[in-house]
């Protein structure tokens, strides 16, 4: 139930964000062409310029570089508005970012209230999650840098396969911004693209050299696992060159 307000308000929030959005990157894109048509100008009086200089009196030549002149500073301010838009944009974005990282915080702070309450410690997920890393560790020096075993041996599955799953990750899926804000314990291995610990779902690359090995479905751009052979975006790139 919580989820669904914290959801509904921040949605009602950026409601009328892509408008704004569009409003800011129209006009961005308008300043572009009138940058564009004042540099045609300057190209055309700085020509005009070069090619009657010799029949200029000194008050026409101080004159026709002037409008030159005029015309950069039109440039220069038109450059300054996009930047202010681009900040303004910027800020309009981040502004709603911070509000969902404040809501995440609070859902946190509120789950693991009800898991207090429920009876639940949360020294005992840590426990049995350290438990598990362990027990991936080993398994990894074990294999060396061979082809990985079967599914069972990937991070997902060394998670769940001893005991019941966390209840904790039961309710709030770990997500890949979730991970980046929350410390992580410098003996535990890391994977993937991101360089991140193991969660949610992984797989495997099928090349038995691949350094990584191991990534995050969402990171990949996967959201269910592909049939036959699977090759991660670093060794497919390396393939293609060969």
């Amino acid at each position: 139930m919580a989820t669904a307000i914290y959801l509904e308000h921040y949605l009602d929030s950026i409601e009328n964000l892509p408008c704004e959005l569009q409003r800011n990157f129209t006009l961005m894109r308008d300043l572009d062409s009138r940058t564009e048509e004042k540099k045609g100008e300057i190209d055309k009086l700085a020509e005009e310029y070069i090619a009657n200089v010799k029949n200029l009196a000194s008050e026409q030549r101080v004159e026709h570089l002037q409008k030159i002149q005029n015309a950069y500073s039109k440039c220069k301010e038109f450059s300054d508005d996009k930047v202010q838009l681009a900040m303004q944009t910027y800020e309009m974005v981040d502004k709603h970012i911070r509000r969902l990282d404040a809501d995440l915080a609070r859902f946190e702070n509120e789950l693991k209230e009800k898991l207090e309450v429920s009876g639940y410690e949360s020294t005992d997920g840590r426990t049995l999650k350290k438990a598990d890393t362990r027990g991936l560790r080993e398994k990894r020096g074990s294999r060396g840098r061979g082809r990985k075993g079967s599914d069972e041996d990937s991070p997902k599955k060394k998670k769940t396969k001893n005991s019941s799953p966390d209840l904790s990750d039961a309710l709030l899926p770990m997500q890949p911004s979730d991970v980046l804000d929350m410390p992580v314990d410098p003996n535990e291995p890391t994977y993937c693209l991101c360089h991140q610990v193991s969660y949610g779902e992984m797989i495997g690359c099928d090349n038995p050299d691949c350094p990584i090995e191991w990534f995050h479905f969402a990171c990949v751009d996967l959201t269910t696992k592909p049939k036959g052979k699977w090759f991660c975006p670093r060794c497919t790139q390396d393939k293609k060159k060969k």
